[in-house]
């Protein structure tokens, strides 16, 4: 089943969703570049601390801890120190371009934790079997908000219906390593259906996705317990989603890839 990760600093948020069955709780410490390169876009931009990643690490019991530190940059070996002192199971690196910078991250963490690399420029597209050939990356995920805006693209799921994800995933697969990519809505609601991004996920082998900011929007609900029914019943859907298209024929998912294609052809040009 697919790894599901939920983004949030806010401790009983997290014990939610962790109770609730989410496989990782995801904190962002990623500040470097990103405004500058998603400003204006209606994208979640976390104000994560280090000191976070300690209070929740104090309340998740069964999920993995996983951080994402910001870009290589002068203080990278400090920040990963930190945050892996205070209690991450799994650092995410994101938007590198190069061998080299993920040569760095990867001597940094030392096999302390978990590594993710986070594919997201076309630069590392092109870079990446030199990359993966590195050792010490444990998995990655593709990254399809700035990947999109690196390619010039008008809506992030292009990547998906042009067959950019299932280049990407090729070469992951070829070295074995374990991938993920995007995100996902409520099981019924998306731009794009969740649903058709997850027969997605299962017909390329991806094995993690995030939960989406409308999968649970906490700036809408105030109410936990509002929250933890939503998460319970939410990913209980997605779970019995996932399960029924798991048991589908090869038809079904080749349907469902064409449908995708048509549902995005549509959404672009609709796109002034």
């Amino acid at each position: 089943m697919l790894k599901l990760m939920y983004i949030t600093n806010d401790p009983e948020i997290a014990v939610i969703a962790d109770s609730a069955g989410v496989d990782r709780i995801f904190l962002d410490l990623e500040t470097v570049g990103k405004g500058l390169r998603q400003g204006g876009m209606n994208t979640v931009q976390s104000h994560h601390t280090i000191s976070d990643v300690c209070r929740i690490r104090a309340v998740v019991k069964n999920a993995q801890l996983l951080v994402r530190v910001n870009p290589i940059y002068d203080w990278s070996r400090e920040e990963i120190d930190a945050v892996i002192e205070n209690g991450a199971d799994a650092l995410m690196l994101p938007y590198f371009q190069n061998a080299e910078q993920v040569r760095r991250f990867l001597s940094y963490v030392d096999g302390r934790v978990k590594t993710i690399l986070l594919v997201e420029t076309p630069e590392a597209v092109e870079a990446l079997d030199e990359i993966l050939a590195l050792d010490g990356i444990d998995e990655c995920h593709i990254g399809l908000n700035d990947l999109h805006l690196g390619y010039g693209k008008r809506f992030m799921f292009e990547l998906l219906s042009d067959g950019t994800v299932d280049h990407i995933a090729e070469q992951f697969k070829r070295r074995g390593i374990p991938f993920g990519f995007g995100g996902i809505a409520r099981i019924g609601q998306g731009t794009l259906p969740a649903e058709r991004i997850l027969a997605e996920h299962i017909r390329i082998g991806s094995q993690a996705v995030i939960l989406s900011r409308s999968f649970c929007n906490t700036d809408n609900i105030r109410d936990y317990g509002q929250i933890e029914q939503l998460f319970i019943r939410e990913i209980n859907r997605l779970r019995e989603t996932e399960t029924a298209q798991r048991r589908e024929s090869a038809s079904y998912f080749e349907q469902n890839r064409l449908a995708v294609q048509n549902i995005v052809r549509q959404i672009t040009e609709s796109i002034e």
